[in-house]
């Protein structure tokens, strides 16, 4: 069983290993309450994960070790799993899901690791992982069901109450399961009125819908960029640890997961990859009841795919309302344009775009669109915009 005293011993053999992140405070974040980020995202390796992985083969016996390590992952648990079987001196043979970033696997590579990537998600590599498992003997490193990869993950909550032992609310992304339990388990015992809530992505939601409905929960499929936490089914012991040391269990939409990292890029200068962003999302977006409370968010991972950051960037920016798109119907004769662009430079936005259609069968003959895409502040000034917009007479379409 899980102890505090096995979270202390985990701290100790990480202490030459693992980074002391950062908590550090934020402003601009929420208005109703404190905010500190737990710096996970800079964390070697890029995210927590190395945590669990290192203290799980530091209690490998040496025939463990010879017989080698198998494990599976969306890419953050590959990279601790590497570096810590690297370390060890132990053959690692890694299998992902092929939707994996490219710079999560070309990372884990980089550790030395054998890489095998299997169609599908996350779950579908755990079922090639155990298939491979079988026919060699070697030892499989579950990313998240397991007690001491969970004592691992736990020392980031040991961290947490040493930084600040006034935090009374910890919020924590999870996917199966392992991080917020070693945080909740930790942080209950340290302090047991401190509340722990769980943040999952919308479209990845089995561990939410198996707290709610008391009974194990796994999904047919998953749907979100968060591929960190993409996990069709919670980890069978993690749920009994979140069933009963978590708070509540809610989630994030991934629009609001992209604006979080929009966020944490602009105003902390922090990268975080989706999963690592759910935190910080449901805080902006107000999910969890923190008025006046001291809350510790942590930023999980930061191995985005630059491939996909562009995208994220362009998403956050449009949930934010800081690019918008207007469409306005007109007559086409001289100087219109000319017109709506003072409007709009008057009102303080950046047309960034101009696109002219000429009208449908139901307009006039000189009829015609005009789509106008706008670099603005936020939804309030697009409100502006349309407003002095039709008080010139202007029809806008939504």
């Amino acid at each position: 069983m899980l102890t505090l005293g096995t979270i202390y011993q985990a701290q100790q053999v990480l202490n030459h290993v693992a980074r002391k992140t950062s908590l550090i405070p934020t402003c601009g974040l929420a208005d109703d309450c404190e905010v500190y980020l737990k710096t996970e995202n800079l964390q070697l390796t890029g995210s927590f994960k190395v945590r669990g992985a290192y203290y799980k083969m530091s209690t490998f016996s040496e025939s463990v070790k010879k017989k080698g390590v198998i494990a599976c992952s969306a890419g953050n648990h590959a990279q601790g799993v590497a570096l810590a079987a690297k370390k060890f001196g132990i053959n690692a043979t890694i299998f992902l899901p092929s939707t994996a970033p490219i710079s999560k696997i070309e990372a884990t590579r980089q550790y030395g690791a054998e890489i095998r990537l299997i169609d599908g998600v996350y779950d579908d590599a755990y079922a090639a992982a155990i298939d491979y498992q079988k026919q060699t003997g070697a030892l499989f490193l579950h990313p998240f069901d397991d007690e001491d990869v969970i004592a691992g993950q736990g020392t980031v909550a040991l961290e947490i109450f040493a930084q600040k032992p006034d935090i009374d609310t910890v919020v924590v992304p999870v996917g199966g399961g392992g991080l917020i339990s070693g945080i909740a388990y930790a942080m209950k015992e340290l302090n047991p009125a401190c509340k722990i809530y769980g943040v999952q992505a919308e479209g990845a939601d089995s561990m939410k819908r198996t707290f709610k409905e008391k009974e194990y929960i796994s999904a047919a499929s998953v749907s979100t960029f968060a591929d960190g936490i993409a996990v069709k089914a919670p980890g069978a012991v993690t749920s009994k640890y979140c069933s009963r040391y978590v708070d509540d269990m809610i989630t994030v939409t991934d629009d609001e997961v992209a604006t979080a990292i929009l966020t944490l890029m602009e105003q902390q200068k922090l990268v975080a990859e989706g999963a690592g962003a759910v935190a910080v999302a449901a805080i902006m977006f107000h999910k969890l009841p923190l008025k006046k409370k001291k809350v510790c968010a942590v930023v999980s991972g930061g191995n985005i795919d630059v491939n996909i950051l562009s995208r994220v960037i362009n998403r956050g920016l449009l949930t934010s309302g800081r690019l918008t798109n207007l469409t306005i119907e007109l007559v086409d004769k001289p100087g219109q344009l000319k017109t709506v662009s003072a409007i709009i430079a008057d009102a303080g936005a950046n047309v960034i775009s101009v696109q002219y259609t000429p009208g449908g069968e139901h307009m006039d003959i000189n009829g015609c669109y005009l789509k106008i895409a706008m670099e603005t502040r936020n939804h309030q000034h697009l409100v502006e915009i349309r407003q002095a917009l039709t008080e010139q007479g202007f029809k806008l379409i939504d």
